[in-house]
C-alpha cells in the first residue's frame, strides 16, 4: 500500500478537525515550520476571508484550503512568531483575534502525573478555567478530564457557543484536554462541548472545576479569578491553628441561607452574601454561638434540594452573589470572632444533564454498575471512590474550601451511605466487597486520606461526620484505626432525647433510660449533639411543637431541653428557629417568623439560648472534658419516679465544676435534696423557669448553701426548690 504524502496526511487530519474528531488540533492548526518557511493554519468555517497579522507587521492573506480551513505560507522565516488573525464574516463583519493554536500547553508533565495518581492536592489550580498570562498574553487556560471523549471544545460568549471554533488538545494518556484561549476575560460564560467516543453524541457540560456559575436555573460556568479578594483574618487563622478543638467550646448555629431572613419589601428575596455577613454576624454575637454552619453552598441546580444535590463543587451558589461576596461573609464572621462550617456532600450527586453524570458519555465520576453507582433514596449517582481521578477531585475540593475560602470546618453529609455498600439497598441490589462484606473499602480509604490531609495542612480546622450507625472510631485518628474525623454527630442521643421530651410527663418515668442511656457511650467518640434541620421538616414538626402540653408547658419543655443539651457532654448544634421556639415547621421558601420575638414567650426562649451560650463559654467544666469520663459524674440517674436527673460536669482546671439538676415533671418540688461535690455556697447560674425567660419565677433566689450531709455519693448536699419542667445549673461561688 502506498504511503501517504505529508500533504495527504495533513489533509486527512484537517478533515478530522472539520468533522470534530481530532484529539490534537495543534498538530496541524497554528504556526508550524514548513520547508524553508512557516505555515499558519486556522479553522473558521463561516469566514469569507482571513488575513494573518504578524507581530513584525504586514497583512498576509490566507487561502481557504478545505471546508473552512485557511492557510498562509510565509517563506524565509525558520522561527515561529506571535500573530493575530483578521477574520471577515458575511456582511463585512470583521474580528481581529489571537490564534489559540499558536500557544504551547499550560499543563506540565508533573501536573498530569499527579492527577493520574490521584495525588494533586491543588488540582483546582491547574484544572477548569484559569485566567493566566501565557507567553506574555492574557487569556484563560481551560482544562477538563474526559478520557473517553472523541473530542472536546470550549464554547461560550467569546465564540457564539460554536463548538467548531475552539477544539481542545488531548494531553497524552491522562484523559485531560487543554486549550489556552487568549483575550478571554473574567465574567465570560462557557461550557465544554464533549463528543462522546461511542456514537459521537454531543454533550454540553458545565465545568466540574468552575469557580463561578450563572444564577440558576441557568447552568453555564463563568470565568473567575481567585486572586482578587483581600483577606484580613490573619489573626483568626493564626490563633485557630494553635487550638485543641476538642477542649474548646463549640456551639453551632445551623443556617439555610435562602430562608434565614428574607427582604419582604423587595419581592421577598433572600439576603445577599454581603447583607447576610452583617445581619448574621450581629445576630450570632447577640445569641452567643461560637460558629455558624451553613447548609450546602456549592452550586446546585434545584433550590428545593437545600444544596444537597451539588452540580458544581468548586463554586459558591450564585443565588446570593459573587464568589468574593461569599469570601466577604467568611472574612466578616472571622472579624467578629465567629467560625464558619460548611455542609459538604461527597456521597452522591444529581443526574442533571449539564453536571457530572455521564460526563464524557460514560460513567466517569460514578460507578457504571447501578448497584454501586446509583443512590436509591435520592435518585442520584454515587461517586466511584476507587478511581484515582474521582478521589482526587473530591479531596482537592475539600482542601479548596479551606484554602481559598478560609472555612473552619466541613460537616460531611451522609457518611453512612458511603461506608456501607448495602445502604438503603435490598438483597441482590448491591455488590459485596472482595471479602464478601458490606463495608465500602474504597470509600473508607477515601475518607481516611481526606481527613489525614486536612489535619496535616489546616491545623485547627475540623471535619465533622454526619454518621448514624455504630461504626467504630469515626472520630479517632487514622493511625489509631479510626476514620480520622474530629467530631461525629450523635444521632442516637438526638433520637432518644427528642423521644423522651415528646412524651407527656405522666409517662416519662417509663422512658427515663432514654436520657441516661447515652452516657454509656458518650465518651466512645468525640460527639456533637445535633438538633438539626432534619428534625423540623417533612411533617416532623418544629422543636417546640414536639413538646407536650399547653403553650406554657411547650415553652417550658423546650427551655428545659435546650439547657439539658447545653449541660450534656458533647458539642452543640441547633438549627435556626429553634432558638426562639418557632412553632411552624421549617419552610425553605419562607423566612423565619421573626415577628414572634414580639411575644415574651418566644423572646424568653431566645434570651435563654443567649445565656446558655455565654455561660457555656465561661465555664470550662461544660466543654473541656467533653470526651472524657472524668468530665461527667451522675448524682441522680435513677430518680425516674420524680422525673428528676442530676449530674456534675467537671473541668481539667482545678475545682471547676457545674452541677445540673433537671425536674422534667410539671410539678414543683420543694425541699428536694441533691448531693454536691463540696460543702459551701453555690451560685444558681441558670434557672430555665426564671421570669426573664417567661417562666413562673420559682427557684432558689440565685444561691444555695450546702450542708455537710452526704448524699448521692457526695460529701455535701442541699435542699433545693425545683421548678416545674426546668433545668438548674449551679457552680461554686
Amino acid at each position: 500500500m502506498k504511503k501517504p504524502t505529508d500533504r495527504q496526511q495533513i489533509d486527512a487530519e484537517l478533515q478530522q478537525i472539520v468533522e470534530l474528531r481530532h484529539g490534537e488540533p495543534h498538530r496541524v492548526l497554528g504556526i508550524h515550520p514548513d520547508g524553508d518557511g512557516v505555515v499558519v493554519r486556522t479553522y473558521r468555517p463561516d469566514a469569507v476571508s482571513i488575513h494573518v497579522l504578524p507581530e513584525f507587521g504586514g497583512r498576509i492573506p490566507m487561502t481557504q484550503r478545505q471546508n473552512g480551513v485557511f492557510e498562509a505560507r510565509i517563506n524565509g522565516r525558520q522561527d515561529t512568531f506571535n500573530y493575530q488573525v483578521e477574520v471577515e464574516y458575511p456582511g463585512k463583519k470583521t474580528f481581529t483575534l489571537r490564534d489559540p493554536y499558536s500557544f504551547l500547553p499550560t499543563l506540565g508533565d508533573m501536573d498530569l502525573y499527579y492527577a493520574g495518581e490521584g495525588r494533586h492536592e491543588a488540582l483546582w489550580k491547574r484544572m477548569g478555567a484559569r485566567p493566566v498570562h501565557h507567553n506574555g498574553i492574557s487569556g484563560v487556560a481551560f482544562s477538563v478530564w474526559a478520557p473517553t471523549a472523541q473530542s472536546v471544545s470550549v464554547v461560550g460568549d467569546f465564540n457564539s457557543w460554536d463548538g467548531r471554533l475552539h477544539t481542545m488538545r488531548r494531553m497524552g494518556a491522562s484523559g485531560i484536554w487543554e486549550l489556552f484561549i487568549p483575550e478571554v476575560g473574567e465574567g465570560t460564560r462557557y461550557k465544554f462541548e464533549i463528543r462522546a467516543g461511542q456514537g459521537g453524541q454531543r454533550l454540553l457540560k458545565s465545568d466540574p472545576f468552575a469557580f463561578r456559575t450563572e444564577v440558576p436555573p441557568a447552568t453555564a460556568s463563568v470565568v473567575h479569578d481567585l486572586n482578587h479578594f483581600q483577606w484580613s483574618d490573619e489573626g483568626w487563622m493564626r490563633e485557630r491553628s494553635t487550638q485543641d478543638v476538642h477542649r474548646k467550646p463549640w456551639s453551632v448555629y445551623e443556617v439555610h441561607l435562602a430562608s434565614w431572613r428574607r427582604v419582604v419589601e423587595d419581592g421577598d428575596r433572600s439576603l445577599t452574601y454581603r447583607e447576610m455577613a452583617h445581619a448574621l454576624a450581629d445576630y450570632v454575637k447577640q445569641t452567643g454561638f461560637t460558629h455558624v454552619e451553613l447548609m450546602p453552598v456549592s452550586e446546585h441546580p434545584f433550590g428545593g434540594s437545600w444544596g444537597y444535590q451539588v452540580g458544581n463543587y468548586y463554586a459558591p451558589t450564585a443565588r446570593f452573589g459573587h464568589p468574593d461576596d461569599f469570601r466577604y461573609l467568611v472574612n466578616h464572621l472571622h472579624a467578629q470572632g465567629i467560625g464558619i462550617i460548611l455542609d459538604w456532600v461527597p456521597g452522591h450527586f444529581p443526574r442533571d444533564a449539564h453536571a457530572l453524570g455521564q460526563f464524557d458519555g460514560t460513567a466517569l465520576y460514578e460507578h457504571a454498575d447501578p448497584r454501586q453507582g446509583s443512590q436509591p433514596d435520592w435518585g442520584t449517582y454515587v461517586f466511584n471512590f476507587g478511581r484515582n481521578e474521582v478521589r482526587n477531585f473530591l479531596i482537592a475540593n475539600a482542601l479548596f474550601w479551606f484554602e481559598e475560602y478560609h472555612l473552619d470546618g466541613l460537616r460531611v453529609d451522609a457518611v453512612a451511605s458511603m461506608l456501607y455498600l448495602d445502604y438503603s439497598r435490598k438483597h441482590g441490589e448491591w455488590v459485596p466487597n472482595r471479602w464478601g462484606g458490606r463495608e465500602n473499602e474504597e470509600a473508607i480509604a477515601f475518607m481516611r486520606e481526606l481527613n489525614d490531609k486536612v489535619r496535616a495542612k489546616y491545623p485547627g480546622a475540623v471535619m465533622i461526620a454526619e454518621e448514624s450507625t455504630a461504626w467504630p472510631k469515626v472520630s479517632q485518628p487514622t493511625q489509631e484505626g479510626g476514620l480520622g474525623f474530629h467530631f461525629k454527630w450523635n444521632m442516637g442521643w438526638m433520637h432518644d432525647t427528642l423521644k423522651y421530651f415528646s412524651k407527656d410527663p405522666i409517662y416519662r418515668q417509663h422512658h427515663h433510660s432514654q436520657l441516661t442511656f447515652g452516657l454509656l457511650y458518650a465518651f466512645s467518640e468525640h460527639f456533637m449533639l445535633p438538633l438539626s434541620h432534619d428534625e423540623v421538616v417533612h411533617g416532623k414538626g418544629s422543636l417546640i411543637n414536639k413538646m407536650p402540653g399547653d403553650a406554657w408547658q411547650k415553652r417550658a419543655n423546650l427551655r428545659a431541653l435546650l439547657a439539658w443539651m447545653w449541660a450534656h457532654p458533647g458539642k452543640k448544634l441547633l438549627f435556626m428557629g429553634g432558638e426562639f421556639g418557632q412553632p411552624a415547621e421549617w419552610n425553605n421558601d419562607k423566612s423565619l417568623d421573626w415577628h414572634l420575638l414580639q411575644d415574651k414567650g418566644h423572646a424568653g426562649i431566645q434570651a435563654l439560648v443567649g445565656d446558655l451560650n455565654r455561660l457555656y463559654r465561661a465555664h470550662p467544666a461544660l466543654y473541656d472534658a467533653d470526651h472524657e469520663p472524668m468530665g461527667f459524674q451522675w448524682l441522680q440517674p435513677d430518680a425516674a419516679d420524680n422525673n428528676v436527673l442530676a449530674f456534675v460536669r467537671r473541668s481539667h482546671q482545678p475545682g471547676g465544676h457545674v452541677v445540673c439538676v433537671a425536674n422534667l415533671s410539671p410539678v414543683a418540688r420543694e425541699g428536694y435534696r441533691v448531693g454536691f461535690p463540696r460543702h459551701g455556697g453555690y451560685v444558681e447560674l441558670l434557672n430555665t423557669d426564671a421570669e426573664g425567660y417567661a417562666g413562673s419565677g420559682l427557684g432558689n433566689h440565685g444561691y444555695v448553701q450546702t450542708e455537710p450531709q452526704g448524699w448521692d455519693g457526695q460529701d455535701a448536699s442541699a435542699l433545693l426548690t425545683l421548678p416545674p419542667l426546668s433545668v438548674l445549673w449551679f457552680t461554686p461561688g
